[in-house]
């Protein structure tokens, strides 16, 4: 038996199941009971899993890959007093359960190396150009790259072509899926029988990008800072004496509390911690001792902690940054079919996507525009007269975006004819 050969993928086939796979075979171990599973219960302390946890966090959390990196989000899981173990989304957000997260649209947006993420039902036809469905319908025409659709019911689903293996004959012997589901990822080797009687069921349909700048559109990872996959792909050292509420390597909205952990894992003595920005120094608390110290930070920049050890020697900072981000409308009431100017704020960040929810419609999302540099010069973007098109509520998310990772502002206008 054998696999289907690089050669005969499209390079960005080839790199969309490395892409991928960052996520999907990453393995993680929590260090305290807590964390929230999709569904109900939680992971279990000490015990390793692959995969990150699946979580639609929205505009509440943050979406691994997208809005935190990898490495935050592993930062995160080392330290038993951060979010993925203090804050549970169940019951706040729909579909959610973890602070950070990914769910199936996002895990296959960002191998197909999207800057922000589809909705399952935007990654095919009407709504994506350079598309089309594969012909015909079985696992002897699947490619690696191809996108396997669920239609709603009442949820999309979607899921990623990771590997084709064939016999000696050439005939597909199984196809290999990867994909977001409760608790974490799945990766799924089907017989072909088996992905046939997959695809043959629920409406299902093998979908394959034929045209993938097309179907990126402006949506490209590239054109963003993130995703990162230089980043995500890389094995972080996670500092051992201290650690954010947020992991590491984050940012945090002005105003909002930071706590850092000072665990000290290998007993060596904490004498002093020390938090700077830039190069000046903001605070040094001398002999604080293990445990949780919170403070807030007023100026917007990019901050360093770090501790003075008994010893003498000095610890591995955590980086994060402080940013600013609001915005307003130019009315209080939005009218169909008119365009809608928002105008916004900010520091220590760039304004990058107006992200736009309708939660009452059956696709719930409207479209992404994306800010340009001219816009942000005028600290004002436009929403189209085509993307306001319903009656009711439409939530509107302002996304800002750091080194370290992105800010979400999200707010309501309603739309009337």
């Amino acid at each position: 038996m054998g696999r289907e050969g690089k050669a005969a993928l499209a390079a960005w086939q080839d790199e969309a199941v490395t892409r991928a796979r960052i996520l999907s075979r990453v393995k993680w171990t929590p260090v305290a009971d807590g964390m929230p599973v999709r569904g109900k219960g939680s992971f279990k302390k000490g015990v390793e899993y692959t995969g990150v946890p699946y979580s639609s966090v929205k505009h509440v959390g943050r979406y691994i890959g997208f809005d935190i990196s990898l490495r935050t989000f592993l930062a995160a899981v080392q330290n038993p007093h951060s979010v993925v173990y203090t804050e549970n989304l169940s019951g706040k957000v729909k579909n959610a359960a973890c602070y950070y997260g990914a769910v199936c649209s996002s895990f296959t947006s960002y191998g197909l190396g999207c800057a922000m993420w589809y909705r399952s039902v935007h990654h095919t036809p009407p709504h994506r150009e350079g598309i089309a469905p594969v012909e015909p319908q079985s696992a002897q025409a699947a490619r690696v790259g191809d996108i396997v659709y669920t239609p709603p019911q009442p949820g999309a689903h979607v899921e990623l072509v990771t590997a084709i293996t064939r016999g000696e004959d050439g005939r597909v012997t199984h196809v290999r899926v990867e994909d977001s589901w409760p608790p974490t990822t799945r990766n799924l080797h089907r017989s072909a029988k088996n992905f046939n009687a997959h695809i043959g069921s629920r409406d299902r349909k093998l979908y394959r990008i034929t045209d993938r700048a097309a179907w990126l559109g402006q949506n490209s990872a590239e054109s963003l800072r993130f995703p990162n996959y230089q980043d995500d792909a890389a094995t972080p050292a996670i500092n051992r004496v201290l650690l954010l509420d947020r992991g590491d390597w984050v940012p945090y909205q002005k105003g909002q509390p930071v706590r850092f952990n000072l665990m000290d894992r290998d007993n060596r003595g904490i004498r002093k911690l020390v938090i700077k920005r830039g190069k000046a120094v903001v605070e040094e608390i001398n002999g604080p001792g293990k445990g949780v110290v919170e403070r807030q930070f007023p100026t917007c920049g990019d901050y360093r902690a770090y501790c003075e050890m008994a010893d003498g020697s000095r610890s591995p900072a955590c980086e994060f940054a402080v940013c600013d981000l609001d915005f307003s409308f130019d009315t209080k009431d939005a009218c169909v079919g008119k365009p809608l100017d928002l105008a916004f704020t900010s520091a220590n960040t760039k304004v990058v996507i107006a992200f736009l929810h309708v939660p009452l419609s059956p696709l719930g999302y409207h479209g992404c525009v994306f800010v340009t540099e001219q816009d942000r010069r005028k600290g004002k973007v436009t929403i189209p007269a085509d993307l306001v098109r319903n009656e009711g509520d439409l939530h509107i998310w302002l996304i800002g975006e750091h080194r370290y990772g992105r800010l979400k502002a999200r707010k309501t206008v309603i739309v009337k004819k």
